[in-house]
């Protein structure tokens, strides 16, 4: 199992700025066909799609709500997914939670998880 912590959440104000990493340590990574994602999730909320890189190839993916201000990216050699969150809403104050997976947009094509980190926005 892949084990996956996520850390950099904490309260902001809307417009601006948090950087989310997830680090990935235990089993070594799949070569291929694998992706590390970003999910979010409000309390009553169902845990939503953000962001998603697939780890061995230069491919990114985003949820509508969050293009144009977060950033997904990587850095294979420290084992690492980043999300930088740019013009911060009320709206993405969430647990905002890493996984690993085979599949991109579903929670059900992640196996692997992390135990989340806050993220409040105010207004």
């Amino acid at each position: 199992q892949v084990q996956l912590q996520e850390s950099g959440g904490g309260v902001a104000q809307a417009g601006d700025s948090l950087r989310l990493s997830c680090v990935a340590s235990g089993h070594p990574l799949p070569l291929t066909n694998y992706f590390m994602g970003w999910f979010r999730q409000a309390p009553g909320k169902e845990r939503d799609f953000i962001a998603a890189v697939n780890w061995n190839f230069p491919a990114t993916y985003y949820a509508d709500s969050v293009k144009g201000r977060f950033t997904v990216s990587k850095d294979n050699a420290k084992n690492t997914l980043y999300l930088q969150m740019n013009s911060l809403m009320p709206e993405d104050t969430a647990v905002y939670y890493c996984a690993g997976g085979i599949g991109i947009y579903s929670t059900s094509k992640y196996d692997s998880w992390g135990q989340g980190t806050q993220v409040t926005v105010s207004s």
